[in-house]
């Protein structure tokens, strides 16, 4: 069962109070701007309140309208602006949050006399010397001077197979951030702390640039339209008043502009992306960004990285292939007896196997010898009563049994191959002189993922696995895990490359990864999903963070996407409708003395003109407060049709919006007259 950590909660006073504070601070009209809807309102706002200034000079009572106005306005901005401080503040709270989780890297620095001192890894200088045993970090990019290990390398190069680190030739370079499995090696740095293969990746990742979703980009225009269709429209207004002889203030026209452009949409949009954020975080899943979990909702491809998303990312064994002539349960056998001493996560699989799979018990027997894995030797194994057990790499394997590569048994050999044809690590055993079989050694698929990978392609979403693997390995791995296509060898380069082609061709584009070479192509990624698992790097780079570390769930993100999209959708309705309802419910009660024939349509019998703007400025306001319980819920989701959708939409949220203003208006004006604040 997956741990779910506490979220940051809305009502939470460590999100609230600096959220207060930005939301005055963005009042600014220069970041204002980038959103026309609230910006047209603050300039309308500002208007209002130099008037109301103006009219106090006349007296408070002469004031008191064009005071209402001004401060229900500036709620509306505030508002606005405070919802956007809060999606804000939760995101930072989130990154904070899996920054404090991280442990900091340390280093054994040897001193000049051979001490050790344990020292942050950034305090490393060019020339340090480090010591670095099994299970341990290598705290910076350096060379190894002594020793020989096994190195993981597969969160840097995405490559699976652990590869051999020794002193001397060209197998001694080491990347900072990667896991010795065995044995211990000293280490030389001798890249500067801000030059590093991690580095480089950052600075790919600074480059890196999110494109805009389609759906963004519509309703941005949408809006501004909107907006300045209805800046024409009060200026007609103002002139049909001007020619008619009816006196309509500056304050009158300011307010009905706010009343008739989209402010509804435009104060709920940043509720509606802290809603994706909530509803993502019931999944495990921490998103920095409510634009990428929009984007989800219109993904086209998925690219997943292979080790640690696809696969479990340690090599295991998956079979025992016995040599003519051995059965299976000795072969097993005799595997278990020479993996006692081998610690790697290969080790430890071959020994889950033979116990669990093919129920060999634990030895209670005194070996005569243990033989430990080394990266030098390849092999590990016991001595038993004679016997002299065996497991390792083939050529290890074959030496050790004084077999030459040509006298090797053809048995033997096709098991070898047909393992490697696969995209498997053969692993040999032998007792003494005797061949008794292979291991197959395989990154294994995570279970059920074909099946999610199915799901996936019925939403219309292409899966493409990417990997460091040669192409043989990776047409395995793709067949065995179902996805559509897949990218061998591929360089961090490789991958953003990809993605821009992609997302050249109008696609957008999600990526899976855990790794440092993960990051780039994250960044750029329009959903840059990271597992938790994964380095550090490739959690900074992305826009959510899956704390399960499951590569598909991607489903429940372009769900919750989708369901966003909706929601904004619907309120985007909603607003439209609302704004053309309170158009035919305002108009005629500021023009019905003049043009007495209006008076059929002043069906809501407001009680002054004065009152119904102020009416409809406090309904504008009220509204966006009253819809925040249903952009944080979100519109339910359910798979169907673009028809049905739209007929849905329509008659829920459009008639809705027709309909709601004149009952709220009018129940707005008859507290309005009760009070007498008009």
């Amino acid at each position: 069962m997956s741990h779910k950590p506490p979220s940051p909660s809305l009502l939470d006073p460590a999100i609230l109070l600096p959220a207060a504070k930005d939301a005055v601070r963005k009042l600014d009209p220069r970041q204002l701007v980038r959103n026309p809807v609230i910006f047209v309102t603050e300039v309308v706002a500002t208007l209002v309140t130099l008037l109301f200034l103006r009219d106090l000079a006349a007296g408070p009572s002469v004031a008191s309208f064009s005071g209402q106005i001004a401060a229900w306005l500036w709620f509306t901005v505030l508002f606005a602006t405070f919802a956007e401080a809060v999606a804000e503040g939760r995101g930072r709270a989130q990154a904070d949050s899996l920054r404090r989780a991280k442990s900091e890297l340390v280093a054994r620095r040897l001193s000049s006399g051979g001490v050790t001192e344990i020292v942050p890894a950034t305090s490393l200088k060019v020339g340090d010397l480090v010591l670095v045993a099994a299970g341990e970090l290598i705290p910076g990019d350096g060379e190894v001077i002594e020793g020989v290990a096994s190195v993981n390398e597969s969160a840097i190069t995405g490559e699976s197979a652990p590869v051999i680190r020794e002193s001397g030739g060209d197998r001694s370079a080491v990347t900072g951030g990667t896991q010795v499995l065995s044995d211990e090696i000293k280490i030389r740095i001798t890249v500067a702390p801000g030059s590093s293969f991690v580095d480089r990746m950052i600075a790919l990742i600074e480059g890196a640039q999110r494109q805009k979703t389609p759906n963004e980009i519509a309703l941005s225009i949408l809006l501004s339209g909107l907006t300045l269709i209805f800046l024409f429209v009060c200026a007609a207004v103002w002139g049909l008043a001007g020619y008619s002889g009816t006196v309509l203030s500056v304050t009158v026209l300011a307010a009905l502009l706010v009343t008739l452009i989209p402010t509804t949409i435009g104060g709920l949009l940043s509720a509606i992306g802290i809603a994706g954020m909530d509803r993502l975080v019931r999944f495990n899943v921490i998103a920095t960004s409510g634009r990428a979990v929009e984007a989800a909702g219109d993904v086209d491809t998925l690219l997943l990285d292979k080790t640690g998303t696809i696969t479990f990312g340690n090599r295991m064994a998956s079979d025992f292939i016995p040599a003519p002539g051995v059965k299976t349960g000795e072969l097993a056998e005799a595997a278990l007896l020479a993996s006692l001493s081998d610690d790697t996560p290969e080790g430890r699989s071959i020994v889950a196997l033979a116990t669990g799979d093919f129920g060999i018990p634990m030895p209670d027997a005194r070996l005569d010898a243990v033989i430990g894995f080394t990266a030098e030797t390849r092999l590990s194994g016991v001595d038993q009563g004679g016997r002299r057990l065996r497991k390792g790499a083939i050529d290890a394997v074959l030496r050790f049994a004084s077999v030459a590569e040509e006298d090797t048994p053809a048995e033997f050999q096709r098991a070898v191959d047909a393992v490697a044809r696969g995209g498997g690590t053969p692993l040999g055993v032998v007792d003494g002189g005797r061949l008794l079989g292979v291991i197959h050694l395989k990154d294994v698929v995570k279970p059920g993922i074909k099946e999610r990978f199915a799901a996936l392609r019925a939403m219309g979403i292409r899966t493409v696995m990417v990997t460091g693997d040669n192409p043989v390995t990776a047409a395995a791995i793709a067949s065995e895990a179902g996805v559509d296509d897949f990218l061998a060898q591929a360089t961090p380069e490789d991958k953003l490359a990809y993605i821009r082609r992609e997302q050249q061709g109008g696609r957008l584009i999600a990526m899976c990864g855990d790794g440092t070479n993960d990051a780039p192509a994250l960044a750029q990624a329009d959903v840059g999903v990271a597992m938790q698992t994964g380095t550090q790097a490739a959690r900074e780079a992305a826009n959510m963070v899956d704390l399960d570390s499951s590569p598909t769930k991607l489903i429940e993100i372009v769900e919750i996407g989708k369901q966003l999209l909706m929601t904004r959708g619907s309120l985007t309705t909603f607003s439209i409708a609302n704004d053309v309802a309170k158009y035919f419910a305002i108009i005629p009660a500021l023009f019905v003395v003049t043009y007495p024939a209006l008076d059929a349509l002043n069906i809501m019998r407001l009680a002054s003109p004065q009152s119904a703007i102020l009416s409809a400025v406090i309904f504008n306001a009220l509204i966006i407060v009253a819809l925040i319980p249903l952009a944080l819920k979100g519109v339910a989701y359910r798979p169907s049709g673009a028809a049905a959708l739209l007929r849905r939409n329509l008659l829920v949220y459009g008639v809705g919006g027709l309909l709601l203003p004149f009952a709220g208006i009018k129940a707005i004006d008859i507290a309005v007259s009760a009070l007498h604040l008009v």
